[in-house]
């Protein structure tokens, strides 16, 4: 398989992936009495509603191209919910984003249990790809899980942390508003490789193999 067939193949998994995380936001959301997404039709699995040029297409290349397709990474369009619709005020935000996460952390979890009964030593080209690709579905959506954990806006873990800290600490929730997109960039480029650790030991925990 060429190097431009594995980007789309890995592409589509990681398009899949982002959106089940996006409409996990807005279900959350709509639960705790925000129908934004929903009135803007974003509670949908179609990709084309959650597709962004930066996450969805310029990142994705450039990480696989600067890696030498190494890896792959990247996000959709985050679905928009009103904070003050919540029924949960000082909870609620902190819920809606941590719904994304833990889609993926779920979705990894049933394929790699998946993986743990898999017929590995089958001779079928058939049930090796499936193997490999349930390996791809596994990472990507460990890998999606740790990075939006990140405290970092506009990623999930800022939702968590802004929850969490006290009143006289709003100054640091404005300059990471402020700032936010830049870190990511930053973060993503220059320092992506520290979360591998995390990323290989929750693998290993969920599959019982290494990377």
């Amino acid at each position: 398989m060429g190097d431009f067939n594995i980007l789309i193949f890995q592409l589509s998994i990681l398009l899949m992936s982002v959106v089940i995380h996006e409409v996990s936001h807005g279900m959350v959301a709509l639960w705790q009495g925000d129908p934004t997404a929903k009135l803007m039709g974003r509670l949908t699995l179609n990709p084309i509603k959650h597709l962004d040029v930066w996450g969805s297409f310029l990142v994705p290349l450039m990480l696989f191209v600067f890696s030498g397709g190494n890896y792959l990474f990247g996000w959709a369009k985050p679905v928009p919910y009103n904070p003050y619709n919540l029924r949960n005020q000082k909870w609620g935000a902190a819920m809606v984003g941590a719904a994304g996460p833990i889609s993926n952390f779920v979705i990894a979890i049933v394929f790699g249990i998946a993986l743990r009964f898999f017929p590995v030593a089958s001779d079928l080209a058939f049930m090796q790809n499936l193997f490999q690709v349930f390996i791809i579905i596994v990472m990507i959506n460990i890998l999606l899980g740790v990075f939006n954990l990140m405290p970092i806006p506009p990623l999930d873990g800022s939702k968590l942390l802004f929850s969490i800290l006290p009143p006289h600490m709003s100054h640091i929730q404005q300059m990471l508003e402020r700032y936010g997109f830049i870190i990511l960039l930053f973060f993503i480029f220059f320092a992506f490789q520290v979360i591998f650790p995390i990323v290989g030991g929750l693998f290993h925990l969920i599959t019982g193999m290494s990377i």
